[in-house]
């Protein structure tokens, strides 16, 4: 049994992690300060310890720290739009906040941390599918601080061997996904759409393609992660399910109830990743197909 701390541990990806470490016998401590107003609600496991806490603070934090084997770390300012009006807080929580969370590891000799980071910094690239060797392109505050954090994480390899593994998530799918907000994973805004009998917003033509990835595939790559034996080395790598869909196909598996809006600026047209490193490194095979499970849902 090890003795884990999971960041931003209430919210979607978060909250399913926490649940199967619970799962495993491990004892784990979540640190969360339920500021992501985009979920609808937060998640809690009655056998975990919470801490309602700011990762920018420091020492209320640290006492959290002794005696830490591993750490996943999530807690994040993860909203593009409100990370473009407010820059100054997505920097703070995802840069500073992340730089805490690497000093208090460093202090107390946490074995390894595993880093949420997303596939966003790839920007609009063309190269498909998309390995991590893909130039960084970030488009707005959000993927660029989330960036900036990467970058401290391979400093604090090289610098002070903290072994840690960064992970870049494409499009994730599943139970507890957010449905509010414009940047919400489109699947859980179509579903809701659905059992509230309105019209799906298909944003465009609908011919966007999507790397659709399962939360519980997610969450098995971090596990792999965690009893990864030698080190990771900071290593960056992709978490996608490696195929794609247009975003018509999906929703027309949903309902035929839709209603096209305006384009938005800055999206990518096609997102596909290429998990090869997942698959050599960590045995990475994602089990959920994002189809079968739609339809699973449905029924």
């Amino acid at each position: 049994m090890s003795k884990i701390v999971v960041t931003g541990g209430c919210g979607f990806i978060g909250s399913h992690l926490v649940d199967r470490l619970v799962d495993l016998n491990h004892k784990v401590i979540v640190i969360d300060d339920l500021s992501a107003s985009e979920n609808e609600k937060f998640y809690f496991n009655e056998k975990a310890e919470y801490h309602k806490n700011d990762i920018c603070d420091k020492d209320k934090i640290e006492p959290l720290f002794e005696n830490v084997d591993y750490i996943f770390h999530l807690a994040a300012e993860s909203r593009i739009q409100p990370a473009i009006q407010n820059p100054s807080r997505a920097y703070n929580v995802n840069v500073i906040g992340t730089l805490n969370i690497l000093e208090l590891a460093r202090k107390y000799n946490v074995k390894r941390i595993m880093y949420s980071s997303t596939s966003s910094v790839y920007g609009l690239t063309n190269e498909l599918p998309t390995s991590e060797k893909v130039s960084i392109d970030c488009l707005n505050p959000y993927s660029h601080s989330k960036y900036l954090g990467e970058q401290l994480f391979r400093q604090y390899w090289k610098e002070y061997r903290l072994d840690s593994v960064i992970f870049r998530y494409f499009n994730v799918f599943g139970e507890k996904s957010p449905v509010k907000g414009q940047y919400a994973p489109v699947i859980g805004i179509f579903l809701n759409q659905m059992r509230n009998n309105m019209d799906l917003t298909i944003v465009g033509d609908g011919l966007k393609k999507r790397d659709f990835i399962y939360v519980g595939d997610v969450v098995i790559a971090n596990l792999n992660a965690m009893m990864f034996s030698g080190n990771l080395e900071s290593r960056i790598i992709n978490i996608g399910s490696g195929n794609n869909i247009t975003i018509k196909e999906m929703a027309n598996l949903i309902s035929d109830d839709q209603v096209h809006i305006e384009n938005r600026m800055g999206e990518a047209e096609n997102t596909l990743a290429d998990i090869s490193v997942a698959k050599n490194l960590l045995d990475f095979i994602p089990k959920t197909n994002v189809i079968n499970w739609i339809k699973s849902e449905l029924e």
